[in-house]
């Protein structure tokens, strides 16, 4: 069972979240926060798999609210929900560490396919959020939204290591390094490791 924290200011969103996860067998929502506080609460307090967090809510927002959580280190995975597609917005949100980034709009099975993918170590980002990073001149925020492990992969794989071989030179497991590359290919928004590869090395990395 994949338990879940819903956070939005809004009752009639959570309440459609709610009725909807209801009714999965392997989804279990464990609690609900109207804002940024009880979120961080809440989180730390029920230690759920997966957080459904509303980006813009008043006091502390959604980007305050996933800092906390880094800080206070939370092991939930934070899929960032939102009606906002401004790549100013989705940056900061993956630096500050959000595994998922997703249109309210979205499918509702396509929300709970999410949901399984995120608490699996994968990383989501909506198609339009994707294009909305392309189109924008993003580069330098894209790169500095890696993490430092993150960067220390980017450059193995500009190097042309296999998952297995970097696993290896970093002493990591072969899945982390999987969820450290399907990271890195969210937030520079590219669609291989080859074209990473190519990033890296227009940037230095790898040499």
């Amino acid at each position: 069972m994949i338990t879940v924290l819903l956070v939005d200011d809004h009752r009639v969103v959570r309440e459609g979240l709610r009725a909807f996860l209801d009714v999965q067998g392997d989804l279990e929502v464990i609690g609900e926060a109207a804002d940024g506080r009880t979120a961080v609460e809440m989180a730390t307090r029920l230690g759920p798999d997966v957080v459904l967090l509303d980006l813009k809510m008043p006091g502390m927002d959604g980007l305050e609210v996933l800092r906390e959580l880094a800080g206070v280190g939370a092991a939930a995975r934070v899929i960032v929900l939102t009606s906002y597609t401004d790549p100013a917005s989705v940056v900061p949100a993956l630096r500050a560490g959000a595994a998922g980034f997703l249109d309210k709009d979205v499918d509702p099975a396509a929300l709970a396919h999410a949901i399984r993918s995120a608490h699996h170590g994968q990383v989501l980002l909506a198609p339009e959020m994707t294009a909305a990073l392309l189109a924008a001149d993003l580069r330098p925020e894209r790169l500095t939204a890696l993490t430092p492990r993150e960067l220390d992969v980017l450059g193995e794989i500009a190097r042309g290591r296999s998952n297995r071989e970097i696993a290896r030179v970093l002493g990591l497991s072969e899945k982390t390094v999987k969820t450290h590359v399907s990271a890195i290919l969210m937030k520079l928004a590219v669609a291989d490791r080859t074209q990473a590869a190519l990033y890296a090395a227009k940037h230095g990395l790898g040499a």
